[in-house]
């Protein structure tokens, strides 16, 4: 089983995390899809990433659906990409199926902790998937800055 990344946002935006973590995919050659569960949702966050950061911290991206899915370095969806992504990131509570973590170099979950019902979603997510045998690592922003907080 792969390795699964939990995210608890306290301090950070959704925006902040995503941009940083993919930013760090795209530069190791890594094809990212951002799975979410809202098209809106994802409408919302696909303007956000287009005016984030700077010339030098653009992160190329586009929304699932369009004629050039394949070419985008980060691809946002509601659904499984299904070609042979590298990293996967899943906001906003989209599932994660215990096999998808070894069909990627790496996987985030990023929930909102001010958020009960996301933090709910998120035990139970990590539940499921080291269950399933997959190792996942818990990090918090609680102290200002990230920290692994339990590993399984």
């Amino acid at each position: 089983m792969g390795q699964v990344n939990f995210y608890h946002l306290t301090r950070s935006s959704l925006e902040e995390v995503v941009l940083n973590l993919a930013s760090r995919a795209v530069e190791q050659g890594w094809k990212v899809e951002l799975r979410g569960v809202d098209s809106a949702r994802l409408d919302w966050l696909d303007q956000r990433l287009w005016l984030m950061g700077n010339e030098a911290s653009f992160l190329p991206h586009g929304l699932a659906g369009g004629p050039h899915d394949a070419l985008q370095p980060i691809l946002l969806g509601t659904a499984p990409a299904g070609d042979g992504r590298e990293a996967m990131m899943a906001v906003d509570g989209a599932e994660v199926a215990a096999e998808e973590t070894d069909a990627h170099k790496r996987v985030w979950i990023l929930f909102d902790g001010n958020d009960p019902q996301a933090v709910q979603h998120a035990r139970g997510q990590w539940k499921t998937l080291t269950g399933a045998g997959a190792k996942a690592i818990y990090w918090s922003e609680e102290g200002g800055r990230w920290e692994k907080k339990a590993e399984s």
